[in-house]
């Protein structure tokens, strides 16, 4: 009996080893930290949803509607009626949802804006600040000459004015208008002491340059080059015009300004004006 009781205590041994070893490690549930972690994430990301459906439920309520457009500057080409038309058609929802950059957009495509800033005017508008294209000289690029060029050197489209008769016409290839434009600049300063002004400045697709004056006389100056510069070639004609018109009477139509040592002249009647 005591041989068969040895058997069972190891048997029952055996069997307690067996039971602890089949027994899983310690479960999510038996992690209290990671239980607590998970709890502080899932009630932070509850609160963070809570505030976001708090302020998309304020500022959908009818409590911060736009009622004015606050112009912060005196535009002198853009009218406060298409400033008004350009902000109801891009204006939608209330102080908090309004899109300030479709505003902007909308804003910038009037022909005589160059940039808008919008903001928002507490507590139910918006400010609108205005710089505006400043004409320099008519543009003319092929047989278009409905463009203007701004004192940037920068093209735009704007209705015709009156005033902008008055302007200087430049004209070349495209994406050349800001080189025009600096030379305009450059040869009105270099023809000052003949008090005479460019009208018409003209790059040709070949670079050359062409001149007409105010008084109508066309200065043919070819092509800028290394040895014999455009300003020397003005210089030239700025020295020797005054003399050239004392000893001749026949009216100048035009002086060809491209040799290196001279020039040559043309009548009035035979000016074709090419460049």
């Amino acid at each position: 009996m005591a041989k068969f009781g040895g058997l069972d205590r190891k048997a029952a041994k055996a069997g307690r080893q067996a039971r602890v070893a089949s027994q899983p490690a310690d479960g999510f549930w038996d992690r209290p930290k990671l239980m607590t972690l998970l709890a502080d994430a899932l009630l932070l990301a509850g609160g963070a949803a809570l505030a976001w459906a708090m302020v998309l439920l304020v500022t959908r309520l009818p409590f911060f509607p736009l009622r004015q457009v606050v112009l912060m500057n005196r535009p002198a080409q853009v009218t406060r009626a298409q400033i008004e038309v350009a902000a109801r058609s891009s204006l939608a929802g209330n102080f908090f949802t309004v899109n300030l950059d479709s505003v902007r957009a909308a804003l910038e495509k009037q022909a005589w804006v160059r940039h808008a800033s919008v903001r928002r005017h507490w507590p139910d508008g918006i400010e609108v600040t205005l710089e505006e294209h400043v004409a320099a000289a008519r543009w003319q690029h092929g047989a278009d000459e409905s463009l203007l060029v701004n004192d940037q050197g920068e093209v735009f489209a704007a209705p015709e004015a009156p005033a902008q008769e008055a302007l200087p016409l430049l004209a070349g290839p495209e994406g050349s208008a800001t080189l025009v434009l600096s030379r305009y600049r450059q040869f009105s300063a270099l023809l000052l002491p003949l008090r005479r002004t460019p009208r018409v400045v003209a790059l040709s697709p070949r670079q050359a340059w062409q001149l007409r004056l105010d008084d109508g006389l066309t200065l043919e100056l070819g092509r800028d080059q290394p040895k014999h510069p455009i300003e020397e070639r003005i210089a030239r004609f700025v020295g020797t015009y005054g003399a050239l018109k004392a000893r001749i009477q026949t009216p100048i139509g035009a002086i060809d300004m491209r040799y290196p040592n001279g020039f040559a002249l043309r009548p009035a009647h035979n000016d074709k004006g090419s460049a």
